[in-house]
């Protein structure tokens, strides 16, 4: 399959793209356009962005092209030997998983745009870009001469985003011989010197814990954006960052989330792109992919991700307690945790894993399998005498499956926990991963072996300890975001959505500390908007406690052998 792709008005920000496949031997030809793409596991639908398309024979004359599915045409080939098909492609979703054009930058992940035939997905593919002479290419993809680019077959043609455009900036720096790439595409001052000794670091410690790196060159490839913005997508030998606004990218919490994103993504290489569920070996790009295995792809990625930061010297002990903190006070904010398992959560992907979806009905693959990573990393540990750890069972993964090409089931999971522990885990694999058990209980144990404990506190806001319900801003004054279950806020009737106007009679408005902080009882009365209408709502104090905060701390005093299990767990010394 030869791709030839351009964007001869790029202020309508549409792809023009040509797909010639030859040596066609049916009357008919039925091509398709990917419905989903790896690292995000859910439906997108991205037929939806093409305008128009066309199908002729290689003398150029004009051939029947019907739709049959959503994403799907049939092609009645006659008596050709070969068929030209053109079309275009809207690209207008400018992060880190779609396309965006414009007179700058050409940037599309072939996955979104690339029709193709099944019987030709495991045929080399050929991709020409109709650019400027003095544009650059940023891509993972072999390049065979100015503008030509070469996948050796549709797999890695969908994995492999491009950024073409006039002013990439770019430095490259080594890790155990493999060049890695980094490009920024976008109106950013890159602080090279700080750049590459934190990249560095971070991939080193990486390459280093998996005894070697699946790809001998790999790129990062960043979306600068003029707005706040934050997304990385990962692929087998390159990934891409979105992330906003440019101009405080070097600096502060936004250059954290670069070298956090960056790592996590990183660690994907291994993580899914090599070591990958058999639900997914290999991927069926036109239905979906079901696996109750996110807790590991995405869980162990975050948990990795974060963990790496710490190893590499980038976070002392209070960043990286900061990053398991955000996660843990998500698990414990999220009333879905009794509702749903983070197993079945991530067969729910398909569903409504991206959004918030209904209140209190499921957890996160990110931050709950995250915990289950913390939960078995510090259970080897323990029954190990600190002797394994969820290192190894990363390392046995990826050179007894993914370098033998197997794909891993959540039995092999287990049967390398229970291995490397010496113990049995079916507490964790029964109660947490496929049930609605208490993860914090487990933590508050396990942390314990590196000095370390859960502090637990009320919630500094009387409306959400005292009542159990939270609130966004908005201009005419608050929005109740959250409410928690058997709370007094939901036994008054209090529903999500609702406008919060008034409190005992006075009014909201950017004042709610000093309202609820005036009252003496524990009973008030809230005046709120439930679909424009007014609504009294009396909430009476429970002796529970909602929404509380969790802090990870250090044991003061900590044994010698406390110490050396944090540093061998962290890499920070205490």
């Amino acid at each position: 399959m030869r791709y030839r792709i351009s964007s001869p008005k790029p202020n309508s920000r549409l792809l023009e793209i040509e797909l010639i496949i030859e040596n066609v031997n049916d009357d008919e030809l039925l091509v398709h356009l990917p419905s989903w793409r790896p690292g995000r596991y859910e439906t997108g639908n991205f037929a939806k962005n093409i305008q128009k398309i066309n199908a002729f024979d290689l003398s150029g004359k004009e051939l029947k092209i019907t739709k049959e599915t959503k994403d799907s045409w049939r092609i009645a080939v006659n008596d050709s030997s070969g068929v030209t098909i053109r079309y275009n492609y809207y690209g207008a979703q400018p992060d880190a998983g779609a396309c965006w054009v414009d007179s700058d930058l050409i940037y599309f992940n072939p996955i979104h745009c690339c029709l193709y035939a099944s019987d030709r997905i495991h045929m080399p593919c050929k991709l020409v870009l109709d650019i400027p002479d003095n544009w650059q290419i940023a891509t993972g993809l072999l390049h065979k001469s100015a503008g030509v680019l070469q996948a050796t077959d549709f797999h890695q043609l969908v994995d492999s985003p491009v950024f073409a455009g006039t002013s990439l900036q770019q430095n490259i720096y080594k890790v155990e011989g493999v060049n890695f790439h980094i490009w920024f595409a976008g109106h950013v001052r890159p602080d090279w010197e700080k750049i590459m000794r934190d990249f560095n670091a971070f991939t080193s410690v990486q390459i280093n814990m998996m005894k070697g790196f699946p790809v001998r060159d790999y790129h990062f490839m960043i979306l600068v954006l003029p707005f706040k913005f934050y997304h990385g997508v990962e692929h087998t030998n390159s990934t891409v960052l979105a992330l906003g606004p440019g101009g405080a990218l070097m600096n502060g919490d936004l250059y954290t989330d670069l070298i956090g994103v960056a790592s996590h993504e990183l660690f994907h290489t291994w993580n899914v792109k090599t070591i990958r569920p058999a639900d997914m070996m290999p991927y069926k790009y036109q239905e979906e992919n079901y696996s109750r295995l996110g807790w590991v792809y995405e869980g162990f990625t975050t948990y990795y991700g974060d963990l790496f930061l710490a190893r590499s010297g980038y976070f002392n002990t209070d960043g990286y307690f900061n990053e398991l903190n955000s996660r843990l006070q998500k698990h414990l904010d999220n009333y879905g945790r009794f509702k749903m398992s983070v197993a079945a959560s991530s067969f729910d992907t398909w569903l409504d894993g991206y959004v918030p979806g209904i209140p209190n009905r499921k957890t996160s693959i990110y931050d709950e399998g995250s915990l289950i990573a913390l939960i078995i990393d510090l259970f080897i540990r323990k029954h190990s005498s600190g002797t394994n750890s969820l290192d190894d069972v990363m390392r046995a993964l990826y050179k007894d499956f993914a370098l033998q090409n197997r794909g891993y089931r959540e039995s092999d999971i287990r049967m390398l926990a229970e291995h490397f522990s010496g113990h049995d885990a079916s507490h964790i694999f029964d109660d947490l991963i496929n049930n609605t058990g208490n993860y914090l209980e487990a933590i508050q144990t396990l942390l314990h072996e590196v000095g370390c404990y859960v502090n637990m506190s009320n919630s500094a806001n009387i409306w959400e300890s005292k009542y159990g319900f939270r609130v966004v801003a908005i201009p005419s004054g608050y929005l109740i975001s959250n409410i928690a279950p058997d709370s007094p806020a939901e036994n008054a009737g209090l529903s999500k959505d609702d406008e919060l106007i008034c409190i005992n009679n006075c009014k909201a408005e950017g004042n709610l500390n000093d309202l609820f902080n005036l009252q003496n009882t524990d009973e008030i009365t809230l005046e709120v908007f439930e679909m424009k209408r007014k609504k009294i709502v009396q909430l009476k104090a429970k002796e529970h406690q909602y929404y509380t905060t969790c802090k990870i701390k250090l044991i003061n005093d900590l044994s010698k052998t406390q110490q050396e299990n944090f540093f061998s767990w962290t890499g920070i010394k205490i």
